[in-house]
């Protein structure tokens, strides 16, 4: 679970109701930094930016505790810690040596930045002397240890607030906040230590969050398994709608995926003289000619054809959207993709009413999708999927499985070798092939996300859209 900034307070005001004061609470995330700080960095000299909350109370701390360990502080306020309240206030008063204004601040190399200046709850932009500063940081080069999350990057959306602290080391307490997670805010945050201030699991759980980070403890044991007893029927049939004779390649790719992830039979419709293309592609994948929609219709009435994918290379336009119709009408489990979701846009209701549905738009398809929806990645694809009903893989560096009952699933992996043609049609074949095997619609899209994100950094650098599948597999088995 990630602990999202309007818990933050939440938790600590129920820790302190159990009988954990404030300011021990504060103490101990100063130590937790401190001790991160010794063990990673030699002693040095150290500049400690204090903001005017409670993460600016953890800096004091932080500089009380170096300077008592015998390095060189220099602690900088953005407010006279007379102002100070709360714990902060008790805090700064621990501190017995001097204190310097942001403004008068000049790092250096040799320095290293404690930043303590703002917290994941930060609400608006960041200016004025905090910003000077940043941008002083950030020309220094120096090394740069974060409080919780770097100063301007929002906790909720990983966004930049006007300035944002660049971190080497961002050491955060309890869990993770989102925007830990979600770029940009990854790409600021370095190396993130998660230190336990004594919070206790039982507390964690009375806050049932719904934003997570998609890895396989939590989707493992919804794997369908083989066993002695397995018959392909078992583990669903799908049906990959092709394209047209001159661009068979995306299908082809998603298709083969949908095997090699486990779908017990793989059939391929399409246009009559598209057939024979899929048909060379493999043995395992059965063809079946489409040459009028009543020929779809007949292919859907078996039942157990139970997960359906369109899109890759479907073609733009009424035919496509008249198929995805026949989809739903039918019942099937089913993922849309590419000219699929062009083909819907714009997105004004519910898609989906009882029927599995996977929507998997790039940023560019999610915007003719869904022109109206504004604002942080994360927030428009929670809104995408309450609106249309539909599981929404909105896919990128951070890709965001939003589930329409607030669910959701960000990846933290990095895998920038995906950026390759067919790569997204892979991934449809993934999400096809867990559908068809029945594993529920936001487990089997969080699933299939992770394992292609796991297949692209395997393969690395020189990666293409073929060598996908197989990849997918082997990592499949480690799991």
């Amino acid at each position: 679970m990630l602990l999202a900034p309007s818990d933050v307070a939440r938790l600590d005001q129920r820790a302190i109701a159990l009988g954990t004061p404030g300011h021990v609470l504060m103490e101990r995330a100063g130590l937790a930094v401190a001790r991160a700080i010794t063990a990673r960095f030699a002693r040095r000299p150290v500049l400690v930016a204090c903001g005017p909350g409670n993460n600016g109370g953890d800096g004091w701390v932080v500089a009380r505790l170096l300077r008592a360990a015998g390095w060189p502080v220099t602690l900088l306020s953005l407010v006279d810690p007379a102002r100070l309240g709360g714990d902060a206030a008790r805090a700064a008063a621990a501190w017995d040596g001097a204190w310097q204004q942001l403004q008068d601040a000049r790092p250096s190399p040799g320095e290293l930045v404690v930043d303590a200046l703002f917290g994941a709850g930060l609400a608006r932009d960041v200016d004025g002397e905090a910003a000077l500063l940043i941008r002083r940081i950030a020309e220094a080069g120096c090394p740069v240890v974060a409080v919780d999350i770097p100063s301007g990057i929002d906790g909720a959306t990983g966004l930049v607030r006007g300035q944002a602290v660049r971190a080497d080391l961002t050491v955060t307490f309890v869990r993770k906040k989102p925007g830990l997670v979600l770029l940009p805010g990854r790409s600021h945050a370095g190396t993130v230590q998660v230190a336990d201030i004594g919070i206790g699991s039982d507390q964690l759980a009375e806050l049932e969050g719904t934003v997570r980070i998609n890895q396989p403890s939590w989707w493992r044991d919804a794997l369908p398994r083989r066993d002695a007893l397995s018959h392909k029927y078992r583990f669903g049939h799908a049906v990959m709608i092709g394209g047209r004779a001159d661009a068979t390649g995306a299908a082809r790719l998603s298709a083969m995926t949908a095997l090699r992830i486990g779908a017990g039979v793989v059939t391929v419709a399409a246009d009559p003289d598209a057939v024979p293309f899929y048909a060379q592609e493999s043995a395992d994948l059965i063809t079946r000619p489409v040459a009028e929609e009543a020929d779809l219709d007949r292919l859907l009435e078996d039942p157990r054809r139970n997960a359906v994918a369109i899109g890759p290379a479907a073609g733009v336009g009424e035919r496509t959207r008249g198929r995805i119709g026949r989809i739903l009408a039918a019942g099937k489990r089913a993922v849309l993709d590419a000219d699929a979701l062009t083909s819907i846009a714009p997105c004004e209701g519910r898609l989906a009413d009882g029927t599995d549905l996977v929507l998997t738009p790039h940023e560019g398809e999610f915007q003719r999708l869904f022109p109206d929806l504004k604002g942080a990645r994360i927030e428009r694809a929670c809104a995408a999927a309450a609106r249309s009903g539909a599981v929404v893989v909105l896919k990128g560096g951070d890709t965001i499985v939003a589930a329409p009952d607030g669910r959701v699933a960000i990846l933290e992996l990095d895998a920038p070798a995906l950026a390759t043609a067919g790569a997204g049609d892979v991934l449809t074949g993934a999400i096809l092939g867990l559908l068809a095997q029945n594993m529920p619609a936001f487990l089997a899209a969080a699933a299939a996300v992770r394992l292609h994100a796991e297949a692209g950094a395997a393969l690395g650098t020189g990666l293409i859209s073929a060598d996908l599948p197989k990849a997918i597999a082997a990592r499949l088995a480690l799991h």
